[in-house]
């Protein structure tokens, strides 16, 4: 365990945890080619600081898979500044950015697993991680993750996310009923993408022997094996690996969208082209009151994911 730690805390993470000193509040942000929406996220982190936080030491640490987009440095050139005008309000203290790259792959078992031992040399009391693709974050919900760690003494904090009916079907269907029998506790979200601890929640997990166990690869603990879940509202394939190596590849294709997918659809209506291809941009529609986020196509100029769908040959 030691030496495993050692090996995250490199010379030049070290030092810059070290020029930081003591902190009450770390936001962890593992991320891996995160250029387009990176950016969102720090500057709602910062809002958030700004409103709720401002006399508390805080620090970002960004857990970098190895991306090659330029991810890392945007996350540290952004400055506070830059949003205490749009705000109207001040921090009494500085908030830091820090990056390190532990692995030339997406790893998110180790990314935690370095926010962890960086929120333990910092002793943090409240750390919070984050979703660094989150394309509808607000500076609400540091608070709502922050608050009850911080002020109530709460040990870990999970968010209950707003979903389409066929959004989530593992969580929703598998993990959700599982934890729920073996705990006796109803948490919606045994795998979120944000949530809230505290730093003795973060030392507790980092004595613990899973770290050794091949546990960190892709897909963490709680998804053994499993490298993409089904998409919503279709019927098709999970992929599941047999093996670490197998699991690291795999998903390494994923991320990098080097996957091709055959779908077959049922049309409504008379289509006017027997063949085509249609190419716009997918994004997804603000937080519904009941659906949670759902997809949406968006026209070719607008801004979003880029998507193509071609007929099969």
């Amino acid at each position: 365990m030691a030496q495993e730690k050692e090996n995250l805390l490199t010379d030049d993470f070290l030092r810059q945890l070290i020029n930081v000193g003591e902190v009450d509040i770390l936001v962890g942000l593992p991320t891996y080619n995160n250029a387009k929406t990176i950016g969102l996220v720090v500057q709602s982190v910062q809002s958030g600081i700004l409103r709720w936080f401002p006399r508390e030491r805080a620090v970002i640490i960004n857990a970098d898979g190895g991306s090659r987009d330029g991810t890392p440095e945007l996350v540290t050139g952004v400055s506070i500044d830059d949003v205490r005008p749009a705000a109207s309000l001040h921090a009494l203290r500085t908030l830091h950015s820090v990056s390190t790259k532990y692995a030339s792959t997406p790893e998110s078992g180790t990314a935690l697993h370095s926010i962890f031992a960086a929120a333990e040399l910092l002793r943090a009391k409240a750390c919070v991680v984050l979703s660094p693709d989150s394309e509808n974050i607000q500076p609400e919900w540091l608070s709502r993750l922050v608050q009850p760690v911080y002020k109530d003494g709460y040990d870990l904090v999970a968010p209950t996310y707003l979903r389409h009916r066929f959004d989530g079907l593992l969580v929703t269907n598998l993990l959700y009923p599982m934890t729920r029998a073996l705990y006796g506790l109803r948490i919606r979200e045994p795998y979120p993408s944000e949530f809230g601890f505290s730093g003795n929640l973060g030392s507790q997990f980092l004595a613990q022997n899973h770290w050794e166990d091949g546990a960190n690869q892709p897909g963490g603990e709680l998804r053994p094996g499993i490298v993409h879940r089904l998409d919503r509202a279709t019927s098709g394939l999970m992929v599941v690996a047999k093996n670490d190596e197998a699991h690291r590849q795999l998903a390494t294709q994923f991320s990098e969208r080097a996957v091709h997918k055959t779908y077959i659809a049922l049309v409504h209506g008379w289509p006017k082209h027997g063949r085509g291809v249609i190419q716009s941009a997918i994004s997804r529609h603000a937080p519904q009151p009941r659906h949670g986020r759902a997809s949406r196509v968006l026209p070719c100029s607008a801004r979003g994911r880029r998507a193509s769908a071609a007929p099969c040959q």
